[in-house]
């Protein structure tokens, strides 16, 4: 296109304005927007699709000046004759009307030196409060300052609804010493959509990306970010806050029910849809509170494009899934969880993230997030990437992050996935497929000091969370405190007592005999961490098949079965997670793309199984004993460890007080035992609290009346001792009613 510079005598060379309407200037702040020249000013703008362009004072309200089209495609200019900038906006005329625009070059810039500095010393903790998309009003008008990092970008502009996505109209400043752009952009609305458009160092235009830093996208498969500046919902959980430090106490209850938002329940009558975050408040909510859980676990919120990933692939760390709604009304969820008594742990995924081409990786042309080599950038299980944790910027966007979603949405706490794949370098890599560290060594070193930094600010920036890690080696520490060289979780869950508890219960009931130590083995290590106890979502899929159905046996067995371990799970010192669907004895595998199959609390068996989790869980908050020391080699003593021959386990459970205890007899045979003697501390009436084979719960009704009294007969190394029905496939937990010291 002829410029027209000659016959309005613009004051940019012809290079620069033919760089400037093909997107290729680099540093628009220079020249677009008020700048003095000579003893006046000059005002430039880039307004492709208008038609006259005027500047109105905003003081008075009075025409300063008409802008003259200097180039064919859309770039105007005039000299003003005021020797000081002032504040402005311009009056457009184009092909649909008349209308008022401000001029986002006119602003100076909105970020602080000390944000800047923190960020790329690794040490900001609260970035998306200015990076990302941010309400502001300067100088009296309201917008929305865009912020991104991208050092190695030659340009980065903001494209949205609000500028026909034309990565011309918005190019950003650059703070070159950070590699942050930044532009404040007057009038845009709240849900417009927006991305970045970046050129690398090679001149290159890169797809379009999504705002790292989005508090809102748009609802897959479409992938743009949300304007979601603001929030003026209204908490109502002071008193949950402010008593969750005491609720997460080592000594508390714990037991956390873990939910797939999106196949939790499905609304089948409107073709299968999710529940909404409203819906969810309003119908799992009460569900939770009624089976007596005292957490809900989500899996992974945070905006994900891949539905098969479960949330384990996310793009939009800040962002919660628009599938289900807003993020206020997600922090609606939230609080009706607290105003119910129910705290609410979150899917941290800080291990990797996808490929997807509109993602972090290679966020500006360069290995920004990731590590360049693919030795150490790259997961060859998931086909995913690796952050660079070594790098200040990551770990600042990161720790923001975690920070976010506990302080922002009132979260109780985080289980951060995959703890394993951070921790080493040659995970699940063979000879030659890893680079080892610094010191010679197999162990990331750079990502155990940034877990260790994110506990220990985490901890001190939101008092009475719970961190947990989901870390399934024998890695020495991961819950102990830094000081003592812990990587500072507060509990880490316990896939060593899964994996063989599991594997026993699988077996037939002939053969447990031969694998007694499966079951005891737990013991030998339960005090080295603080556990959780899982039965997740990764035991019931992919073929493992569901809880109920690794149980062996006819349908009887598997019912009693089933219900025997969850007694054993819940009298097992630590703390307790199940998977949706498993409190009822589901029988197919979990499909994140249907909901449960809620039909089957139609059969008593299947009601009779809810109702026993419903009064494990009453049984574990009213006895103290079964978890004051949960994490303490205090609160347990075998009774019966070696009876491989019956396939019999019996356990005293202790609280503080020295009369608290608890009694644990599992039966993990079909044989039914009259007259079986259990040793007992002491004399008094042991109340038959929780038997997995009561006619309520589906068993047989074998059982003991109520309970039984001690006789003064010395068994298991116990001075008294009860004599008992055992029933089959059974748990028994008692609890003693009595004043006598210990």
């Amino acid at each position: 296109m002829k410029t027209l510079a000659d016959r309005h005598a613009a004051s940019l060379p012809h290079q620069a304005m033919d760089a400037l309407v093909r997107g290729q200037y680099e540093d628009v702040f220079a020249v677009l927007g008020s700048h003095r020249h000579g003893d006046g000013l000059v005002i430039r703008a880039f307004l492709p699709w208008a038609c006259e362009v005027a500047v109105i004072a905003r003081d008075s309200a009075d025409k300063v000046a008409t802008l003259e089209r200097v180039h064919g495609d859309g770039l105007f200019e005039a000299r003003i004759d005021r020797s000081e900038p002032f504040a402005y906006f311009f009056r457009v005329q184009s092909a649909v009307g008349t209308f008022d625009l401000e001029d986002p070059y006119r602003f100076p810039s909105c970020l602080a030196e000390d944000e800047l500095y923190l960020f790329n010393e690794g040490t900001e903790e609260r970035g998306y409060q200015w990076l990302g998309a941010n309400r502001r009003t300067l100088e009296g008008v309201d917008g929305i300052l865009f912020a991104v990092w991208a050092p190695a970008a030659r340009r980065v502009s903001v494209v949205g609804d609000f500028n026909g996505w034309d990565g011309r109209q918005h190019p950003m400043r650059r703070h070159p010493g950070a590699g942050v752009w930044e532009i404040f952009v007057p009038g845009v609305d709240e849900g417009c959509c927006y991305k970045y458009e970046i050129i690398d160092a090679g001149g290159n235009l890169l797809a379009l990306k999504t705002d790292p830093y989005a508090r809102f996208m748009q609802r897959p498969p479409e992938t743009a970010s949300r304007i979601y500046s603001a929030t003026d919902y209204i908490w109502n959980d002071a008193s949950w806050v402010a008593q969750r430090g005491q609720r997460h106490q080592m000594g508390q209850p714990v037991s956390i029910y873990e939910v797939h938002a999106g196949s939790w329940r499905r609304k089948l009558e409107e073709g299968g849809r999710y529940l909404s975050y409203l819906e969810l408040a309003a119908e799992l909510v009460p569900y939770v509170c009624e089976l007596g859980f005292t957490h809900i676990q989500l899996m992974p919120i945070a905006e994900y494009p891949f539905d098969g990933s479960w949330g384990y692939q996310p793009v939009g760390l800040f962002a919660p899934s628009s599938r289900f709604g807003t993020p206020d009304e997600f922090r609606h969820f939230i609080d009706i969880c607290h105003q119910n008594g129910l705290g609410v742990l979150l899917d941290w995924v800080p291990g990797h993230f996808p490929s997807d081409a509109h993602g972090l990786g290679r966020f500006d042309g360069s290995c920004l997030y990731e590590h360049e080599d693919r030795r150490r950038g790259f997961h060859p299980d998931w086909n995913t990437l690796i952050y660079n944790y070594g790098r200040a910027e990551v770990r600042s966007f990161l720790i923001s992050n975690a920070n976010y979603w506990l302080r922002e949405f009132h979260l109780d706490g985080l289980r951060v996935d995959a703890v394993a794949s951070m921790l080493y370098l040659d995970y699940s890599r063979r000879h030659g497929e890893w680079l080892p560290n610094a010191l010679g060594g197999r162990e990331n070193l750079e990502a155990i000091d940034f877990l260790r930094t994110a506990n220990s600010r985490l901890y001190f920036n939101n008092p009475g969370i719970m961190m947990i890690a989901e870390e399934s080696t024998a890695w020495p520490g991961v819950s102990h405190p830094l000081e003592s060289g812990g990587l500072g979780f507060g509990f880490k869950w316990n896939m060593g007592w899964m994996n063989d508890s599991l594997r026993y219960m699988a077996r037939d009931p002939v053969h447990r005999q031969y694998h007694h130590h499966e079951m005891t083995f737990s013991i030998f290590y339960a005090w080295n961490e603080n556990f959780v106890l899982p039965i997740s979502h990764d035991e019931v899929v992919h073929g493992k098949g569901s809880l109920i159905v690794k149980m062996p046996g006819d349908e009887w067995q598997k019912f009693a079965n089933l219900r025997a371990f969850l007694g054993y799970m819940w009298g097992h010192p630590g703390k307790k997670l199940l998977f949706m669907g498993c409190e009822f004895g589901q029988w197919r595998e979990w499909n994140h793309d249907i909901g449960l199959d809620w039909h089957l609390l139609d059969d008593a068996r299947h009601r009779g199984v809810q109702h026993l989790v419903r009064d494990l869980n009453r049984a574990y908050r009213e006895l103290p004993a079964l978890h004051e020391y949960d994490c303490d080699s205090r609160g347990f003593q075998w009774l019966q460890s070696d009876n491989a021959s019956q396939s019999i386990f019996a356990w005293l459970r202790k609280g503080r007080d020295s009369r608290s205890f608890a009694v644990v007899v599992a039966n993990l045979t079909p044989q039914l035992h009259h007259g079986f003697r259990l040793g007992v501390p002491c004399e008094g009436w042991y109340r038959e609290c929780i038997n997995t084979d009561a006619e309520c719960y589906g068993g047989s009704g074998a059982g003991n009346c109520g309970g039984a009294t001690a006789q003064a007969v010395p068994h298991d190394g116990q001075p008294f001792s009860l004599q008992i029905t055992l029933p089959p496939l059974a748990t028994l937990v008692f609890s003693v009613e009595t004043e006598k010291q210990l």
